[in-house]
């Protein structure tokens, strides 16, 4: 599978200093985080010089340097007023909502939007939740009715997402009512991807848990892939996202027989 190949993507092109970084912000902000390699394909410069772009943006803290490339400055907790489309993510919260029961057994993972969505479960809904994301736990300990399992091990720094071995034995001994995770792309053809080995692996674990599976997405992160699949869209039973349901940047997902909200 090819690099991030976004919708956004550009056909090479020189661009200035700033327009570069305006551009590594952008793509960092929709995707969460990106890659050296993927910035590199996408703006057409040398490493080296995208890898100073990043610095210098660190250094201002507009974005977070991670291994290999950088991350959205609003994934680290006590950075909430800093998250991108905060409005559309909390239309997709309100919609995730919907499919909440009591005393469900809900498998969740971390990230911006999944954060506005903690947020704004009831207080009264009683339920347990399941999750690999050490801040998903921290927001949902604001609710009272919900009990909250942390599955423990290594962190990573790339998604902090617990990635070790007790995860994926966990995993493999829980089947969850519903899933709820992000994603970093999705496009009808190849799925849903990411660019990090360990994230993959345990999403998939989480997707093998549950009996239902809901996606959630920023309507920018469709018709977008990275370098490795996580999973098919048959594979899944909802996306959700900003959009009405019946919008023509749909279509391509209905056909796969996506409940889409």
């Amino acid at each position: 599978m090819d690099s991030a190949n976004t919708q956004d993507q550009l056909p090479p092109v020189t661009l200035t200093k700033k327009a570069r970084k305006q551009l590594i912000i952008q793509q960092v902000n929709i995707h969460t985080r990106i890659t050296y390699t993927e910035l590199v394909n996408l703006i057409n410069v040398s490493e080296d010089t995208i890898r100073r772009d990043v610095n210098e943006l660190a250094d201002d803290g507009e974005v977070v340097k991670i291994k290999g490339g950088a991350m959205s400055i609003a994934y680290h907790y006590g950075h909430e007023s800093e998250t991108y489309a905060q409005q559309n993510k909390g239309v997709i919260a309100d919609k995730t909502l919907q499919l909440l029961r009591d005393d469900m057994i809900v498998l969740i993972g971390g990230g911006t939007t999944i954060r506005e969505f903690i947020k704004k479960i009831p207080t009264t809904l009683k339920a347990t939740f399941i999750t690999v994301n050490v801040l998903s736990a921290v927001e949902l300990l604001d609710k009272p009715m919900i009990k909250t399992i942390v599955i423990g091990g290594q962190i990573s720094a790339y998604s902090q997402m617990t990635v070790s071995g007790e995860v994926f034995e966990y995993l493999s001994n829980i089947k969850a009512d519903l899933c709820i995770i992000g994603t970093n792309a999705i496009d009808p053809v190849n799925g849903l991807t990411d660019a990090d080995w360990e994230t993959i692996q345990v999403k998939k674990a989480m997707i093998k848990a549950a009996d239902k599976v809901a996606i959630l997405a920023i309507s920018e992160k469709l018709n977008s892939s990275m370098k490795m699949k996580i999973a098919d869209l048959s594979d899944i039973h909802y996306l959700i996202t900003e959009l009405p349901a019946d919008s023509k940047e749909l279509q391509a997902y209905k056909a796969k027989d996506l409940t889409i909200l």
